[in-house]
């Protein structure tokens, strides 16, 4: 298969992912995932070296668009409440998966690392849409539970990060320039902004690229992941964005338009399902590890802080999609899971997307009248 039919293979799953998630209202990046699948084990799609780099390239811009979400000033006003349950909900799971991947399920302890990150994960692209859909975003439950998923989130980053590095000498050098990438965004971002913005040619959304670029280059050559300075060099971002909602509007368009389908339908096409038909007992098990995981974990503490809404508070917090598809992807590439392993992951993380939520948006979602703002 020729690259440019590649590319039109791509493109079309695009097209039809757009348009099966408008019609039936479900995540579109779910929706790419699962037509990445079919695309690869029904009709022989493969995959190509550009692909393989712009999938790349959209996890990190989607990681930079997580921390640009992040309300700062939300994330200090609930700071201990978000500390706590977005600590605990990232610790427990992880440590649930690793244990169970390597001792029972007998994978490489290498590999049941990669499982421990990917399966602690809470989507904050779900969370966020969900919270919005229904109004809680308004709302106390809503704050805390945006705050908590970037703790828990920031866990997963930073453990995909400093379990996975190689020390050599470009480290230091990735380290150095990416906590002054991080320091000068802000500083120089509204300068920049007032200079070049409002442009049809976009000099902000460049600006982002070159930055993520530039890390992408340096997290390879120090055998490290771009994964946590992106995250946070977004989350440093994200009070300017807040004042510039049109800039975030017009990357967020950029990015679902082109790169993060790649990278989700890129993921999918990764899965085999060949695999997961023999593997169906793990994979149920490894679904249960994570719920049992995070519900465990969660649900007391957030009965004392939202009350007789712990439920739904729990549920959401049980979500994972993108981070996780990040950590298992990763893993893939650098030969630290085989495929089997990765299809098991992705699986299980698509399904935590998708089943807590609609348990919690069907049975246990607040009434927003019933809530005063926070």
């Amino acid at each position: 298969m020729t690259e440019l039919w590649v590319a039109v293979g791509i493109a079309l799953v695009a097209l039809l992912a757009s348009i099966v998630s408008v019609e039936f209202g479900v995540s579109i990046a779910i929706v790419e995932i699962v037509l990445g699948v079919a695309a690869a084990n029904f009709f022989g799609l493969e995959t190509a070296p550009w692909v393989d780099f712009v999938a790349a390239f959209g996890s990190i811009v989607l990681t930079f668009l997580a921390g640009a979400e992040v309300d700062t000033a939300l994330l200090r006003a609930e700071f201990k409440g978000s500390l706590l349950v977005g600590g605990v909900s990232f610790l427990a799971p992880f440590v649930a998966a690793l244990l169970f991947t390597h001792y029972a399920a007998g994978w490489s302890w290498k590999a049941a690392e990669i499982a421990g990150v990917a399966l602690s994960t809470t989507s904050l692209a779900v969370v966020y849409a969900v919270l919005v859909e229904t109004g809680l975003n308004l709302q106390r439950i809503g704050k805390l539970l945006m705050s908590a998923t970037f703790v828990t989130d920031f866990g997963t980053a930073l453990a995909l990060s400093l379990l996975f590095i190689k020390p050599t000498g470009w480290i230091v050098v990735f380290v150095v320039v990416s906590a002054l990438m991080i320091w000068l965004l802000p500083k120089i971002s509204p300068w920049f902004f007032r200079r070049y913005g409002d442009r049809v040619i976009e000099p902000e959304i460049k600006l982002v690229f070159f930055l993520l670029f530039l890390l992408m280059a340096l997290g390879k050559l120090s055998a490290s992941h771009a994964v946590l300075p992106a995250f946070l060099l977004g989350l440093a971002a994200s009070r300017l964005y807040t004042e510039h909602d049109l800039e975030r509007q017009r990357l967020r368009v950029v990015a679902f338009a082109f790169l993060t389908p790649i990278f989700f339908i890129r993921s999918g096409m990764n899965v085999s399902l060949a695999a997961l038909g023999a593997n169906l007992g793990l994979l149920a098990a490894l679904f249960g590890v994570k719920l049992v995981a995070k519900i465990g974990s969660v649900l007391p503490l957030a009965r004392g802080f939202v009350g007789r809404d712990s439920v739904f508070f729990t549920l959401l917090m049980s979500t994972g999609l993108t981070f996780g598809t990040i950590s298992s992807l990763y893993g893939y590439q650098a030969g630290i899971i085989d495929k089997a392993q990765f299809s098991l992951l992705v699986t299980v993380v698509v399904a935590s997307a998708v089943i807590p939520t609609l348990i919690a948006q069907r049975w246990f979602r607040p009434r927003v009248e019933e809530r005063e703002d926070g």
